[in-house]
């Protein structure tokens, strides 16, 4: 149920409130200053529980925190004219190419359990969404020579999400800090394989999904599903100017 400030699955007034940030459109650097700013507020006490949903416009390859390997021409890389950006996550994992892709932040925290069982509690939101547009979804199975790969999409383990036909949909990547945890995961909706090909080598392109549906319809049923598995109320808030100062200066130039 979408209200005029809100989308809402649970009206109660004692259910918890997350912020929604709406869909945004920027750059990787810009994308992942937002996801260390709402996670060092949230950390700090500052911030509530926070999901959101954006694109990086150029296209990007994001590194994982500690992935210091990776070719040299991933710099010279261009998409329709444009240069492909390369940024780091404050996540660890490996390269994602984000183009043809929808990515979702999940900042919260006191979540029970080791690094995958938390994975897994947020990614119930997934599961659940994905399952209303007739998409379902199960856990990778990938073994420990995921690590060898560079490519995010390469291997899909027990973090992300495969369709039935073993087709990864969504990779996901993790923090956590005093407490607190910053998920954030690509969602492969229209890739463009040959863009795919030139950054990771024919060889290891992943079988296309293509989903040709509204992008809007996506984030609706996801939000939908996030109320209901965390049990929240989400409360639609842009970013005001003075956070938008405050994330300008996490922007790594």
């Amino acid at each position: 149920m979408i209200k005029t400030d809100t989308y809402s699955v649970l009206s109660c007034a004692s259910t918890p409130s997350w912020r929604l940030i709406p869909l945004l459109q920027a750059s990787g650097n810009l994308q992942m200053a937002i996801d260390r700013w709402l996670m060092q507020q949230h950390s700090a006490g500052l911030h509530p529980p926070t999901l959101r949903f954006y694109t990086m416009w150029p296209p990007a390859l994001s590194l994982g925190y500690h992935q210091h390997r990776w070719p040299e021409f991933w710099q010279q890389i261009e998409w329709q004219g444009m240069p492909v950006d390369v940024v780091r996550r404050p996540t660890g994992g490996r390269a994602v190419l984000h183009q043809g892709d929808l990515t979702y932040a999940v900042v919260t925290s006191g979540l029970a359990g080791n690094r995958i069982q938390a994975y897994q509690a947020i990614c119930e939101f997934l599961i659940a969404g994905w399952r209303s547009l007739g998409i379902e979804l199960h856990y990778g199975d990938a073994g420990r020579s995921y690590i060898n790969n560079p490519n995010c999409f390469g291997n899909a383990t027990g973090a992300d999400l495969v369709t039935a036909a073993g087709v990864k949909l969504i990779g996901s990547a993790q923090l956590r800090r005093d407490g607190a945890i910053l998920q954030h995961g690509s969602m492969r909706l229209q890739p463009d394989t040959n863009l795919f090909s030139q950054v990771f080598g024919e060889e290891a392109t992943p079988a296309a999904l293509s989903l040709n549906m509204p992008i809007e319809t996506i984030i609706n049923a996801l939000v939908a599903a996030a109320g209901c598995c965390f049990g929240v109320e989400l409360v639609m808030q842009p970013l005001t100017e003075a956070e938008w100062q405050e994330i300008h200066q996490l922007v790594c130039i």
